[in-house]
Parts: C-alpha cells; sequence; structure tokens
C-alpha cells in the first residue's frame, strides 16, 4: 500500500509591529533664584588664614645633555659668574669657546623665564649660579690595526643656570 504524504505548509509569521509609545515631555524646571550667602565667622576667618605669596626673586634654566665636554663648558662658565646678564652675555658673545654659544643660549633663557614668568627688572638680573655637570657618555668605537679597536667616548654636560634680582 502506497501512502501518500502531506504535506502542511505553516502560515508566514507576521512581522512584529512596533508600537511607538507615546512621547512624554520632560517636565519644565523651574528656575530657582540663587540667595546671597551669608558670610558667617567661619568663612570670614578661611579669608584672612590665606598666607600670601612670597615674592620670587630668582628664576632658573637648566639645559640637558649638551654635546661639548664639561670641562670645556667650565671654563666658559667661570668666566660669568657672579656677573650681570647684559655683562655676560657681552663677555661671551666675544669668547672664542665652543662652548659659549650654548651658555649664552641658556643665560639669555634664564632672564626670560625671570622676566616674563616672575615679573622680575631685566636690568637688575645677575647670574647667581651657573654650574656645569656631566650628562651622558656615548661610546662608540674606532677601528684600529691588526683588527683591533679602540673605545671613544663622546662626552655630554648638563648646565644649571640661577639668575636673581639686585636689590
Amino acid at each position: 500500500m502506497a501512502e501518500t504524504k502531506k504535506t502542511v505548509k505553516a502560515a508566514p509569521k507576521k512581522a512584529a509591529v512596533k508600537k511607538e509609545a507615546p512621547k512624554k515631555e520632560a517636565p519644565k524646571k523651574e528656575e530657582v533664584k540663587a540667595e546671597p550667602v551669608k558670610e558667617t565667622k567661619k568663612t570670614k576667618a578661611k579669608a584672612e588664614v590665606v598666607p600670601e605669596k612670597p615674592l620670587v626673586k630668582e628664576a632658573s634654566a637648566f639645559a640637558r645633555d649638551v654635546r661639548v665636554t664639561p670641562r670645556k663648558i667650565r671654563l666658559v662658565v667661570d668666566l660669568v659668574r657672579g656677573k650681570n646678564v647684559n655683562e655676560a652675555l657681552a663677555m661671551l658673545a666675544r669668547v672664542n669657546r665652543a662652548a659659549s654659544a650654548p651658555v649664552i643660549k641658556l643665560i639669555k633663557s634664564a632672564a626670560a623665564n625671570a622676566t616674563n614668568n616672575f615679573g622680575l627688572d631685566g636690568d637688575k638680573l645677575y647670574v647667581a649660579m651657573i654650574q656645569a655637570s656631566d650628562g651622558i657618555r656615548m661610546k662608540r668605537f674606532e677601528p684600529r690595526g691588526k683588527g683591533s679597536s679602540s673605545p671613544i667616548i663622546k662626552r655630554t654636560a648638563n648646565i644649571r643656570v640661577l639668575v636673581k634680582e639686585r636689590e
């Protein structure tokens, strides 16, 4: 006996209809007027306690890893220690040393910091402290005879300048 298969077609699914919820309007915020704050003894005491900032009489500049050896920089730095900034810059302009260029740049930077950041008088500034210390050392090798090599140490310097205002 041959049986016949009946196929039942499923009803197509209807797409779900999205119902939009009614838009709710945000409640209007009422304007609140700020009332003046009454000063109490506590707030007055806090205002009086604030100390005045001390007057700054100095400014500094710092150069790191300048590609001149510290020994050569110290020769130039010793010339200008304690001199007025304008006098020091005039002296360094005439010094025939490789180290004079970074030192000039650094003294100008310290003087600019003093005048622009702290409001000091540029004519009264002097080099109060200037020092040169060792920076990083770059180690290189140079080929030599018979397949050997020799180390070359390229030294750098860190320079610090402090300028103050004369009273």
